[in-house]
């Protein structure tokens, strides 16, 4: 699966993994094997370059000795050996003249290499910038998820332990009421409040009283003490 395919796939539902920091970074890091294998490339073609030149410049500096060599004896009056020299410096010559464009199309493959790198490595870069500010408003979003999951879950408890709160109160205040009721049920059925004991209550309270005392010292002085019983007085004849 393509990395966009993996990209939509993962923002749609549809991820083979959970968490899109992994496809993320899977992805990055293909991509800098690839920036890697590319990398060995162009610098197997910068080997294969530089040898190949090493060579072609042996090739020139034996050439040009044996040119020079061939001119000594030319000038010597030994032609014939000058010959033998010239005859070996055609052949170096033939030899640099076929591995000559062979060096300058491995030039160009490491210059097209080379460029290849840079533009990868730009791309790589990119990517690596993107999945960075992916990831981190991945992990934003998820982290408001987590709050606002978070924020209903403790909702939903202040809810459950509101109507709780509230059951506990009327529970209680019925319990209050029914204490009070009962309380008042059994100050009127007591027997000590019953109307005969009341009454007799009522008696004693006054029996023990100074104003009845009072009262009774008040009637005994308005009332003659009793005497000797007198006769009537005889009607006159």
């Amino acid at each position: 699966m393509s990395l966009g395919r993996r990209l939509a796939a993962l923002f749609t539902g549809r991820s083979e993994t959970d968490d899109p920091h992994d496809v993320l970074d899977a992805s990055y890091d293909r991509q800098l094997a690839l920036l890697q294998q590319t990398r060995r490339g162009a610098a197997d073609v910068a080997t294969s370059r530089k040898r190949l030149e090493l060579q072609l410049r042996q090739l020139e500096h034996r050439a040009d000795v044996l040119h020079e060599e061939a001119t000594t004896l030319v000038a010597a009056g030994q032609d014939e050996r000058a010959r033998e020299l010239l005859v070996r410096r055609a052949g170096l010559v033939a030899q640099i003249d076929e591995l000559a464009p062979q060096e300058r199309q491995l030039r160009q493959q490491e210059e097209q290499l080379q460029v290849a790198v840079q533009r990868l490595e730009a791309k790589v870069e990119s990517f690596r910038s993107q999945k960075e500010s992916l990831a981190a408003g991945y992990t934003a979003a998820e982290a408001q998820s987590r709050i606002g999951t978070a924020m209903a879950g403790v909702d939903e408890e202040l809810g459950d332990v509101g109507f709780a709160v509230q059951r506990a109160r009327d529970r209680t205040e019925a319990m209050q009421a029914r204490a009070g009721a009962l309380e008042e049920l059994a100050e009127i059925s007591s027997p000590s409040l019953s109307p005969g004991d009341a009454a007799q209550r009522t008696l004693e309270q006054l029996a023990g009283g100074s104003a009845v005392d009072d009262e009774l010292a008040r009637i005994k002085g308005a009332t003659p003490l009793p005497g000797p019983l007198s006769t009537p007085p005889q009607a006159s004849s």
